[in-house]
């Protein structure tokens, strides 16, 4: 009992410790009425000492690179939640949204020791007795862990990817304390309930355990290995379970041209147009065919072998999109390319959520300007992420709420195009998408799919007749008894109640100050000499200034 509340304090000491250094960096990069507006405690408010310099430099910036900044400075999980809002263009403006994609994972290394305990530590055997060799100095490292070139004892050379010391935990504090502000957002900032931070958070938590859990990385590689079986212009690595663990993954090393470096392709004698398509008919199998994709294909996650093949790497983060949510896609990708208005409005309908049922007029004007902007030019001048990234910016403007691993999915889309325009400049992505949509139509009327769907749907019908009618006597036997219940929610309030305990605190104070001025004046006119009534007066004083000068902070006279 008494080392379980020790340990209880300890860790309500050190998340005391990261809240304030987090207020801290805040007020450091000038959000000073952050904790006016989140109604953060007073002891919070504290300074955070700079030098003249300093100041001068961070009010030259812009307020997106403060923000960016801010993420650097708190380390690992704000800027994986810094990258998070980078993909939500709908909720922060386009300038904030480009400075967080700035935001890089690349970190300062660990030492080998912490590295040499880790591995030991997880694989119960000593490093030696595990590889022949392994490079002091890593390949890379990022927020979550570092890679390290080795050689297995039967001669293999892999990759060895180890977590970073007290990652999980220190993710979890950072997480605790951001669903703490994101709760507070909600309540005390106006618009922003709308889009919903502390599911921003909770999405932020599960990609985190996710990424932390190399086991399931383990996975994603086996499963996206069995639905590329057949193909030949792809290679994936192979995992060495002997040497895994949840925090050590060992993998098959790869001897490959990152897919951006166009002078080492070049003298490779690879062809650029063959691997960009390569990569593009990967990518659209992933998400059309499988709807298990890759969720960060950047440049050093894709690497090219002999023969165009591609390699896909780190498999930390994936998409998944049911096929729901890909055929209602497809209808709005189709609905785009055919200028139909009504099509992509309902696509966007049935892919996305709102608090108010949207006006669906509006949203058809907006789309058919967005369609007047934009698709009345060459075909080749199309990017295929700019133009689903602003549709997405419409739907914000709606109030629409469109799923995360749409946004995923969009954003690997986005980076599929971008490098493969880097490989070959002509080459058009949405055209290449063109047969996988036209496939992903075609599958819904053939008569197997068809017959599939009717059947589930019979089946959910008649779940949904069986268990009705003891749906409404349960209903009807809870009003008969009283214990139905109706819950109502206020929402815009808190100012005016904020405001109306101040009022009264305010009220409460002048009385006690009057009191005293009154009791002290009594005091010294029954007796002038009595040191307690002129006690009473100075105490009066300094009251009455405190007073006057919160008042004056408050800005109200």
């Amino acid at each position: 009992m008494f080392f379980s509340r020790f340990r209880k304090l300890g860790r309500t000491l050190q998340h005391a410790q990261r809240f304030r250094h987090i207020v801290a960096v805040f007020l450091k990069y000038g959000f000073n009425d952050l904790t006016t507006q989140l109604g953060l405690p007073r002891v919070h408010r504290i300074p955070f000492l700079q030098d003249r310099e300093e100041q001068a430099a961070i009010r030259e910036m812009s307020l997106a690179e403060r923000i960016r900044r801010v993420c650097e400075e708190l380390g690992p999980t704000f800027i994986k939640l810094g990258q998070l809002f980078a993909a939500r263009t709908q909720l922060l403006p386009k300038g904030i949204t480009d400075e967080l994609t700035k935001l890089q994972d690349e970190v300062e290394p660990f030492g080998f020791e912490e590295l040499r305990t880790v591995i030991e530590s997880e694989l119960d055997s000593p490093v030696e007795l595990i590889f022949d060799s392994i490079e002091k100095y890593p390949l890379g490292a990022a927020s979550i862990a570092q890679v390290h070139r080795a050689v297995l004892r039967t001669g293999e050379p892999v990759v060895v990817k180890v977590q970073r010391p007290n990652i999980a935990s220190n993710a979890a504090l950072d997480l605790e304390i951001m669903q703490q502000i994101a709760t507070l957002m909600e309540r005390h900032i106006e618009g922003w309930a709308i889009h919903q931070p502390a599911a921003i958070v909770d999405e932020l938590a599960k990609s985190l355990e996710k990424e932390i859990d190399f086991t399931r990385e383990a996975a994603h590689l086996e499963r996206f290995a069995w639905q590329f079986q057949e193909e030949t212009n792809i290679h994936i690595p192979k995992v060495y379970y002997a040497a895994s663990t949840s925090r050590v993954l060992t993998m098959e090393f790869i001897d490959a041209i990152k897919a951006s470096d166009l002078e080492k392709l070049d003298e490779a004698k690879l062809d650029r147009t063959a691997i960009a398509s390569n990569i593009a008919d990967l990518v659209m199998k992933q998400i059309f065919e499988h709807g298990f994709f890759h969720a960060d294909p950047h440049p050093g996650n894709i690497h090219i072998m002999g023969g165009n093949k591609i390699c896909f790497l780190d498999f930390g983060l994936m998409g998944f999109v049911d096929i729901r949510t890909r055929e209602t896609f497809v209808d709005l990708v189709w609905g785009i390319s055919r200028r139909n208005e009504i099509s992509v409005t309902s696509a966007l309908l049935k892919l996305a959520d709102s608090d108010s049922e949207p006006s669906r007029e509006g949203l058809e004007s907006d789309v058919a300007d967005f369609m007047h902007q934009h698709f009345y030019r060459p075909v080749g001048e199309m990017q295929f992420g700019k133009l689903i990234t602003e549709l997405f910016e419409l739907t914000a403007k709606n109030h629409l709420r469109l799923p995360p691993d749409l946004f995923i999915m969009l954003k690997a889309l986005s980076l599929t195009e971008e490098l493969v325009r880097r490989l070959n400049p002509d080459h058009n992505l949405v055209q290449q998408a063109e047969p996988f949509m036209r496939k992903a139509r075609m599958d819904r009327l053939k008569p197997k799919r068809f017959a599939g769907t009717m059947l589930e749907f019979s089946r959910d019908l008649s779940e949904f007749a069986r268990d009705l009618p003891a749906e409404m006597r349960r209903i009807i036997s809870q009003v008969k008894t009283g214990d139905a219940k109706i819950n109502f929610e206020h929402r815009g309030l808190e100012p005016a109640i904020q405001s109306a305990e101040r009022i009264s605190n305010r009220i409460s104070y002048s009385l006690v100050l009057a009191s005293l001025i009154v009791g002290s004046a009594l005091i010294v006119h029954s007796d002038p000499k009595s040191m307690a009534g002129w006690i009473g007066f100075i105490l009066a004083a300094f009251m009455a200034f405190g007073l006057l000068i919160s008042i004056i902070r408050h800005g109200r006279m």
